[in-house]
């Protein structure tokens, strides 16, 4: 009776114990069915339709047959009118093996066992459910099929593990559902599931069951190749971009296959050889740019389904495009329906919230240092890398996960076990990531966004690091926008922002970016951004591009910039793609694509551009005309790249290089196709201790040279 009592109270942690088919004794066996509110049950037994009796008033009901009756040899009429097999009538479908991994936060492929999975289980098709809340006291599945009533479908507790597991007979694809949890306080939630693979469009918030084994993936050339070139060198030049305000119809948003058709043949023509997006992971608020992740798992809903995501990852990888996408482990939302206190307890955050609040965005942090929780998140990384063949991925906000007292005042954060501010368990999180995804993805690029000078960074776990590929060059990016900002007379007196990050240039392995922080929260747009009258402003732009080519370092360049959209970044619209029919526009967008090509083929600029060896100073002391310039070299080539930062124009501008035997301009941002003055190099004079040029104003000039 006491079990009985459980059950009807919502509190029974296996109701599978009393529910489905039991003996009674060796001659007959009993189907117990659970219904709450119902006053009549119906069954299908050996093909003839029954009438099963009640035992309670509260909707615990029972029919008695034969000893040799089976689990598949009756069905139960349930509420939305589906005739299917008994969910109390099927044994456990997750081995004792996958529990203890995920425990012991080492299962990689957890995704293939929490969430919702469409699966054949003795015989009969349908859905297992599995989640894990350890502190609950009761899980139920919720859904169109049982008219979201949460004492309809139990399911039942796995023992010590914390996961809650059912088999559903009878639900397809496409079926909507959430978890509803009764807390250890009699509390009620309704959640929706941290495993989903898909989920409602927003506002609404339900998980849909969804399948992505089937599709017909074509891209094993590509990801082998991947694999086989991960230690070569190779140029890398990335478009970053947020799918819905890069392009859409008629202010609508365009579906996955839609955008990906386009954004190959603009990849192509503009010279870049990867994409970055902005976060793809389900979230509530397009104001959040998706760096609020409210679904891990789940391709946002607004571009299409799971599967129309496959699609436009294989087609860019069949067009010779990679995938990159922003990756956020470091925070998650409040929302109700999410993580947060998911089970009644701070399960994936840290309770305090000197721990498990971040201040700047009033988000949760996640618990690293709990096995379950760092499984979840290395787990999401290799889904979105080996299900969904991603190329890489952007860790955003790292400085936010290493460091404890990130965004606090004194007193508002606990110190590590050593009394310092370093997050251990962050760090011993990101190295376990990092060393993980290196060793069952090769040539899959890890790539941290990471705005302080914490040591090592990109260099392996093994050498003492973190172990990431590549490292956003943030310093790089406001010493240098600061120094364009400034009224060109008086830029003399800033030359040290422009020479001070070659200091570190090599001390990490760095991609120099000009991203969508930039140019959001009321900082202007890049143009927005030079100084001088208009054409000065594009001159300006044109300088800043060409400098961050030849510069060392991989490149990163955010939608909208390449066509000096004057307005500040919004994602409820698509970028100004009609700035094109106006002339300097066109020339804009000309320049970029024709210095990424130059960059593509010019082996100078990335062979080796992580190593000093590739650089040399010519003359970083001309303050008085704030020019600079320097030798790129490779084993193929050696360019001479040559910044003016000024309107001050020579045309006898001496640079001091010698041993040249040969020399000629292979790029000036000053061309007159790019909106310049064609204050170009058609003959640069050489002397013994160096060669004289036409030093175009406000312009970046490329030169090819050779030695004696």
């Amino acid at each position: 009776m006491q079990t009985i009592n459980l059950l009807e109270n919502g509190e029974h942690y296996n109701p599978h114990e009393i529910l489905g088919i039991h003996h009674q004794n060796d001659q007959r066996k009993c189907i117990r069915i659970w219904r709450p509110g119902a006053s009549l049950i119906h069954l299908e037994v050996a093909g003839n339709m029954v009438e099963a009796q009640p035992v309670t008033q509260t909707g615990l009901f029972e029919y008695i047959v034969d000893a040799n009756m089976h689990s598949s040899d009756y069905r139960v009429f349930h509420q939305d009118g589906l005739l299917a097999h008994d969910p109390y009538a099927f044994l456990p479908t997750i081995s004792d093996y996958d529990l203890y991994l995920f425990n012991k936060g080492v299962h990689y492929e957890i995704y293939n066992v929490l969430g919702a999975h469409r699966l054949t289980q003795q015989g009969v098709e349908g859905v297992r459910f599995a989640v894990w809340a350890p502190s609950a006291k009761r899980v139920s599945v919720v859904g169109d099929f049982n008219h979201w009533n949460g004492s309809v479908n139990p399911m039942r507790s796995l023992g010590g593990t914390g996961i809650w597991e059912i088999f559903v007979p009878g639900l397809k694809e496409g079926e909507k559902y959430k978890y509803e949890i009764k807390t250890q306080n009699n509390q009620i939630l309704l959640k929706s599931d941290p495993m989903a693979f898909w989920s409602e469009l927003r506002p609404n918030t339900a998980s849909i069951v969804a399948d992505v084994d089937h599709f017909e993936w074509s891209d094993q050339e590509w990801l082998s190749n991947r694999a086989a070139t991960r230690h070569d060198p190779k140029p890398i030049t990335i478009y970053e971009l947020h799918l819905g305000s890069w392009k859409r119809n008629h202010g609508e948003f365009l579906n996955y296959r839609e955008i990906a058709k386009e954004l190959v043949l603009y990849c192509h023509e503009m010279g870049f050889t990867h994409v970055e997006l902005m976060p793809i992971q389900e979230h509530p608020l397009d104001e959040s740019w998706g760096y609020q992740v409210t679904g891990f798992y789940a391709v946002t809903s607004r571009f299409g389904t799971p599967v129309d995501f496959q699609w436009f990852v294989n087609y860019l990888h069949a067009n010779y495009i990679g995938i990159l996408l922003d990756w956020v482990p470091g925070h998650f939302p409040t929302d109700e329906f999410s993580l947060g206190r998911f089970d009644g307890t701070a399960l994936y955050e840290h309770d305090d919230p000197r721990q498990g609040l971040h201040p700047h965005w009033n988000t949760l942090i996640f618990n690293y240092g709990r096995r379950e929780v760092s499984n979840f998140l290395i787990a999401n990384a290799l889904f979105w890398l080996e299900k969904m063949h991603v190329d890489g991925l952007r860790v955003d906000a790292v400085a936010s996960m290493l460091y404890l007292d990130y965004g606090r005042n004194e007193g508002e954060w606990i110190p590590n076990r050593y009394g310092g501010k370093e997050n251990l368990e962050a760090i011993e999180f990101l190295k376990h990531l990092n060393s993980t995804i290196h060793e069952r993805v090769p040539g899959a690029l890890m790539i941290a966004e990471e705005s302080t000078s914490f040591a090592k960074i990109s260099y392996p776990v093994e050498q003492g690091g973190i172990g990431f590929d590549l490292k956003w060059n943030m310093g790089w990016m406001n010493d240098t926008l600061r120094y364009f900002s400034k009224d060109m007379l008086f830029r003399h007196y800033h030359h040290h922002d422009l020479t001070f990050g070659l200091l570190y240039a090599f001390s990490e392995k760095f991609i120099l970016v000009l991203s969508h922080d930039e140019v959001v929260h009321g900082k202007g747009s890049l143009i927005s951004k030079m100084s001088g009258d208009i054409w000065q402003k594009f001159a300006n732009l044109r300088l800043l591009y060409s400098y961050m080519i030849c510069q060392p370092g991989k490149k990163l360049l955010f939608m909208s910039g390449e066509l000096a959209q004057w307005n500040e970044w919004w994602c409820k619209r698509e970028i100004e793609w009609d700035l094109l029919r106006f002339i300097p526009h066109q020339e804009m967008q000309r320049m970029v694509k024709e210095i990424n090509h130059f960059y593509l083929h010019s082996h100078s600029l990335w062979e080796r551009d992580f190593h000093y060896s590739t650089f040399e100073w010519v003359d970083f002391s001309d303050t008085k005309n704030s020019v600079i310039s320097y030798l790129r070299k490779s084993e193929y080539e050696t360019l001479l790249c040559v910044h003016n930062f000024t309107p001050g124009y020579f045309d006898d501008y001496f640079v001091k290089v010698h041993n040249v035997a040969d020399i000629y301009e292979v790029f000036n941002s000053d061309n007159t196709r790019y909106g310049g003055s064609g204050k170009l190099n058609t003959e640069p004079k050489v002397f013994q201790d160096g060669v004289k040029i036409q030093l175009a104003p406000l312009a970046t000039m490329i030169f090819k040279l050779s030695r004696k």
